[in-house]
């Protein structure tokens, strides 16, 4: 491991991890999972197999990165932040063949509590409202918000609002 990680992280053998990155209290990373540069893992984070974060992401505490999701560089991820990866999960039926793929395109910002259901992309710059449930693809610089999340307006690359 290349960067640095509290003495109660667990960082499996197998797991990339980048220089400068650091990894606070309780977290995990997976065996295949890749960490870019730079990056800072909150407490109690949990990053899954096959999981992809590019450099200069910042994931905040109590979040969960599970297998199919894929986070470019610069993303930031508020607290207790919900990924998903099956759509139609039973405990009684295994669904790994059916994992989806949840991309956060570069320099998005994700607010705490927010919910991504799987299979969504969420645009370059685009800013996500605390709470919010994502279900659909969201555009480039686009604000959304509330449950369902719609669109509300516009941000420029350091997230002022665009008045249009």
């Amino acid at each position: 491991m290349k960067g640095w990680k509290h003495d109660t992280a667990v960082v499996d053998d197998g797991a990339s991890v980048g220089e400068e990155t650091r990894i606070w209290h309780f977290s995990h990373v997976m065996s295949t999972a890749v960490i870019g540069c730079g990056c800072v893992i909150g407490q109690n984070v949990y990053i899954g197999e096959n999981v992809t974060i590019g450099n200069g992401a910042k994931i905040q505490n109590n979040v969960s990165i599970y297998e199919g999701v894929e986070l470019e560089y610069d993303v930031f991820i508020g607290p207790s932040v919900v990924f998903t990866n099956v759509i139609n999960p039973r405990a009684f039926i295994e669904r790994k063949d059916e994992f989806q793929r949840t991309l956060v395109k570069k320099c998005a910002s994700i607010g705490a509590n927010a919910t991504i259901l799987c299979g969504v992309t969420i645009g370059a710059y685009a800013m996500i409202g605390a709470g919010s449930v994502v279900t659909k693809d969201v555009p480039d610089f686009a604000i959304v918000k509330g449950n369902p999340a719609k669109v509300y307006g516009r941000v420029d690359k350091e997230g002022n609002k665009i008045e249009e």
